[in-house]
């Protein structure tokens, strides 16, 4: 591949990971919403404010996207083109699936949705993590907070999604079953799928690590970190604190 021809096709590839990430991720939530076994915690709230203002879904987490979008000018936080594109794209694909897709009313049907959705949940994180355009505005709220406060990220990120949870759950949100499974899947099957997606640079970065010796791999929530016995030092595996959830 030539110096003129590289680029040009990596950047192709990065957009259409990281625009069919995000509809697929959209696509994902949507189909736990007809599934009606229980949501995400963010979505849950995402439902709550939607049953009490009559806007869809989608729209509702949009509109909170934008807001959170907001908060990160206080604490200095630089958006990218995954940041911003997350804020529209996502709500728009929930809208559509949940318009399209069917609610079966069998539980034999509603289990295997609900299973497929968190699957599909981890493939669309890994391709648009792995495209490198920057974190969602929920997950940049999360490292904000994180910088500015001095907690640590497993913390803030708990506090922050229990908070939405029960806020959701006041305002009339599903949580349930499926709440537990996305919960306990999501963090597996993104690693997965981010390694399953990585562009070349980042397989070398990952070879590059591993033969430097011996490392101690720690995975929490969207960050992926690799602290070397060496001086104990961190490096973020994913640019820009790039996070699984968005």
């Amino acid at each position: 591949m030539s110096p003129s021809t590289g680029p040009p096709r990596r950047l192709g590839r990065r957009l259409t990971q990281l625009y069919a990430g995000l509809l697929l991720y959209g696509a994902s939530i949507g189909l736990m919403v007809r599934s009606g076994l229980g949501l995400p915690p963010w979505d849950v709230l995402h439902q709550g404010i939607a049953r009490h203002t009559g806007l869809s879904i989608g729209t509702v987490s949009i509109v909170a996207g934008a807001a959170v979008l907001l908060l990160w000018a206080p604490m200095r936080q630089r958006p990218g083109l995954g940041t911003v594109s997350n804020v529209v794209l996502v709500g728009l694909a929930m809208d559509g699936t949940v318009w399209l897709a069917p609610a079966p009313q069998a539980l034999a049907l509603r289990i295997p949705m609900v299973a497929a959705a968190v699957v599909l949940n981890g493939v669309a994180t890994g391709l648009y993590i792995s495209a490198r355009f920057g974190p969602g505005p929920r997950d940049g709220l999360m490292t904000g907070l994180h910088r500015v406060t001095g907690r640590s990220v497993r913390l803030v990120r708990t506090a922050i999604e229990a908070a939405v949870l029960v806020s959701g759950l006041l305002l009339g949100g599903t949580a349930g079953a499926g709440t537990v499974v996305y919960a306990l899947g999501i963090g597996p099957l993104s690693q997965l799928f981010l390694r399953v997606f990585a562009l070349p640079e980042q397989r070398a970065e990952a070879e590059a690590t591993a033969a430097a010796g011996p490392s101690r791999v720690v995975a929490r929530g969207s960050r992926r970190h690799e602290e070397h016995a060496a001086g104990g030092q961190r490096r973020a595996w994913w640019r820009g604190g790039a996070i699984l959830r968005r």
